[in-house]
């Protein structure tokens, strides 16, 4: 879903916030405002606290406005935009302005894809995806809900990435590897055979830790 000129809430105030915000103005959205548990100290953008959305009263307050999960954590993440699509909430995709997206791709909503990034044809990535700066997504990967491609990412054609996995920054993944739910890669790995669910690897090649 894309939901363009009219305000929106960010969810989530800490370092990925700073970037899911900028990449909602420069597409042309107005922040009202950002919701966290508490309000932060070091407020960089000059976002309006309003509250934190597992508050009830807080939560009327922007009933019928635009939110965006801008939490790095997948298990988080995860959490706020379940809560957040059963009380009604619509929630955009924010993909930057200067990224190589195939038409022929699939992104759901909740879903960012950041600076530099490219999305090749028949890309097919769920809902509340993190895909940072500068990672490459080749053809017919499919990435699945509330996983994180860290910046400079490579997924080669047809890689599968579980629910919820992270991927490290700079890891390269052979074409046609199946990465499986929960997972964790280190930064830098090259992943050249499957993952099981639930592993942790790293190494060049990539090994279980």
């Amino acid at each position: 879903m894309q939901i363009k000129n009219k305000e929106i809430v960010i969810i989530g105030y800490s370092g990925h916030a700073l970037v899911v915000a900028e990449i909602l103005l420069q597409l042309g959205f107005s922040i009202r405002g950002y919701m966290e548990r508490t309000e932060v100290s070091r407020n960089l953008l000059s976002i309006t606290y309003l509250g934190f959305e597992q508050n009830p009263s807080d939560l009327k307050k922007i009933m019928g406005i635009p939110v965006f999960p801008a939490i790095g954590d997948n298990q988080i993440r995860s959490k706020a935009f379940n809560f957040l699509k059963e009380n009604g909430f619509d929630i955009p995709t924010a993909i930057a302005i200067k990224t190589c997206v195939s038409r022929k791709s699939e992104i759901n909503e909740g879903t960012l894809v950041s600076h530099g990034v490219c999305i090749n044809p028949f890309v097919q990535i769920g809902k509340g995806v993190i895909v940072n700066t500068g990672a490459i997504v080749e053809h017919e990967c499919i990435i699945d809900d509330f996983a994180h491609i860290a910046p400079g990412v490579v997924l080669a054609g047809n890689v599968k990435v579980g629910k919820g996995c992270f991927i490290g920054a700079n890891a390269v993944v052979k074409q046609g590897v199946v990465i499986g739910a929960n997972s964790i890669i280190g930064a830098g790995a090259v992943v050249l055979h499957n993952v099981a669910e639930n592993q942790k690897i790293a190494g060049n090649p990539a090994r279980i830790i």
